[in-house]
């Protein structure tokens, strides 16, 4: 990877190389070095064993066009008044996958601005 600093390259090295050129977003830094660690990252995750669990991915928010991904919680139970949704805590899989759909389908919407 080759990453331009505050206004990029010379012209002469885009033509004389040709490169595949990427954009992360509409957005400007002042040079390549975050984007490119940004594309790092994002790449690696789909090299066998990189994460713990290979089907993480699949459940990423990306993996479904337009789809906010579900809250997330973690420990402690029960953090500054606010608590983890009994359902997650229930040991039912299925009641749990149904509330993550639910959820994700909300804040889908929410985010859409449709209702």
């Amino acid at each position: 990877m080759l990453c331009g600093r505050y206004e990029g390259f010379d012209e002469r090295i885009r033509l004389g190389l040709q490169p595949r050129e990427i954009s992360i977003g509409d957005f400007v830094c002042n040079g390549g070095e975050v984007p490119a660690m940004v594309l790092i990252d994002t790449v690696v995750r789909y090299v066998p064993g990189v994460l713990g669990d290979a089907e993480s991915v699949t459940e990423e928010s990306h993996s479904d066009p337009g789809r906010i991904e579900y809250p997330q919680y973690t420990r402690p139970r029960v953090f500054r008044g606010m608590a983890v949704p009994e359902v997650l805590i229930s040991g039912d899989h299925e009641a749990v996958a149904r509330w993550r759909r639910e959820q994700s389908a909300a804040r889908s919407r929410k985010n859409s601005g449709t209702k």
